[in-house]
């Protein structure tokens, strides 16, 4: 029982199976996927190489890990059979919002529950994972986590009181990095270049920051102030952006991203 098995085949499975494939951590053969009533786990099978199960009897076959990324409105209705068919096994949640305490109702008889939030840049090995644990990992289990979640980029053990946050800024965060690039595309659009060039020039500079941030490891108001002169054109527009309460605006969408998170919990 050394597969590992997907149940759900979104967007966050196929950014960890391709992860996962792209580092070496799971062959295409020892990964399996089952999906709901959609077309994704066998576009995800097509597309991957990775098995795809057509009953859970079959998915869970040969996995001694079983991943659970359907939606998390889905967890109330999942299959009731699924407590028996994951006996002794261990289960990994990307469930926004779904506490272990709601993950040990659906799966009572896993050997241990993990709680986590990955994020889609795992997918290119850049991502940042939150998790935590009903029970302390063993080494065998530690080891599944370091070889999915290391396949995927960072990884950050968290108490479970932290991981609605986390997800608010980690797991969504990406969304407000890729929406922030279509406003300076946009921007680049309004002042006449065109499409190809406005988009070059958004996700080069997103890119190139971001680089920097990391490299300097400082403070992001420290690069920022060598960019800024005063009364200078950076000045202008960070001006626009206060005028605005652009930080404020940040706050009140993680809030309601963490918010969301909760509600989903209940």
């Amino acid at each position: 029982m050394d597969e590992i098995a997907f149940l759900g085949a979104g967007s966050m499975a196929a950014a960890m199976v391709e992860g996962m494939i792209a580092k070496g951590a799971y062959a295409p053969g020892r990964i399996v996927c089952m999906g709901g009533s959609g077309t994704s786990a066998a576009a995800l099978s097509g597309r991957t190489g990775i098995r795809l199960a057509r009953s859970l009897d079959e998915l869970l076959a040969g996995a001694g890990t079983l991943v659970v990324a359907f939606k998390p409105q889905h967890l109330a209705a999942a299959d009731p059979r699924l407590a028996k068919l994951t006996e002794g096994r261990l289960v990994l949640s990307v469930l926004a919002g779904k506490t272990l305490e709601s993950l040990a109702g659906a799966f009572p008889k896993a050997r241990n529950i993990v709680r986590s939030m990955p994020n889609t840049p795992g997918q290119i090995g850049a991502g940042v994972t939150g998790w935590c644990s009903r029970s302390p990992l063993g080494p065998a289990d530690r080891g599944i986590l370091d070889a999915v979640f290391g396949a995927l980029g960072l990884s950050l053990e968290l108490p479970e009181a932290q991981i609605d946050g986390f997800t608010a800024i980690s797991g969504s965060g990406p969304a407000y990095v890729f929406e922030f690039a279509a406003a300076l595309r946009d921007a680049g659009l309004g002042l006449g270049f065109d499409p190809a060039t406005a988009k070059l020039l958004a996700v080069e500079t997103l890119l190139g920051a971001s680089r920097l941030l990391a490299k300097r490891d400082v403070d992001p108001e420290v690069l920022r102030s060598e960019v800024t002169s005063p009364n200078g054109v950076t000045s202008a527009g960070l001006r626009k952006m206060a005028d605005r309460d652009f930080r404020g605006m940040i706050r009140e969408a993680v809030g309601a991203a963490r918010a969301r998170a909760q509600e989903l919990s209940a």
